[in-house]
């Protein structure tokens, strides 16, 4: 009996091909931390928005990459992760049913702030021919800034939309978006402006 055709690459696991991708970055989260109520005040306005912007990129053919903190359990998987922030005791649960992965998504888990250190996303961008990211979630001035500088380093283009990520403070995001936008060369523009015809068209 022949095999199935499969892609080549990695044996057929990423179908997808996009010039841009869309991260999440850390929103699958139970916000169960110190100061972890100032981010929820600023977070819960902007998951609204990036599921917003996940349905465009979704229906634009962009694939949706969720960058996850692991919680330091070596022996979590990103299933287990999701279930863990929706308990009914999980300060981040709304965020978290707002925000929940399809079954297309892609998912990579970090043991560190930035999503490149130590995981697979050099190697699922690359084969998914990704050359521009956009990066949402929080917080703004640690895990999506230390991305966003890896990406940099790595010549991606930057998409930052301002409404779609989060810190403690209005005045830290700010900061760092500007960190973002002078030093990285990062758009940081609405999400309302990353329309779907926007997003098809970046995807070419």
């Amino acid at each position: 009996m022949p095999l199935p055709k499969q892609n080549a690459d990695l044996h057929g696991s990423t179908p997808d091909k996009s010039a841009v991708g869309l991260l999440l970055i850390d929103v699958i989260n139970d916000f169960d931390f110190p100061e972890a109520g100032q981010l929820l005040q600023f977070a819960q306005p902007m998951a609204q928005r990036i599921a917003d912007l996940a349905a465009r990129a979704r229906s634009a053919r962009v694939p949706v990459i969720y960058v996850n903190d692991n919680f330091g359990l070596w022996r979590s998987d990103f299933r287990a992760t999701v279930e863990h922030c929706l308990r009914s005791e999980s300060a981040g649960r709304e965020i978290v049913e707002l925000l929940r992965p399809h079954p297309e998504d892609y998912f990579v888990l970090k043991p560190k702030h930035s999503g490149f250190f130590s995981t697979t996303l050099d190697t699922l961008l690359e084969y998914l021919g990704v050359q521009s990211v956009i990066l949402t979630g929080v917080t703004a001035n640690i895990c999506v800034l230390f991305t966003a500088n890896d990406a940099y380093m790595r010549d991606l283009k930057l998409y930052v939309p301002a409404d779609c990520v989060a810190s403690n403070t209005r005045e830290i995001n700010d900061y760092a978006l500007e960190q973002m936008r002078t030093i990285l060369k990062a758009n940081i523009g609405s999400s309302a402006e990353l329309t779907e015809a926007e997003l098809s068209r970046l995807s070419k």
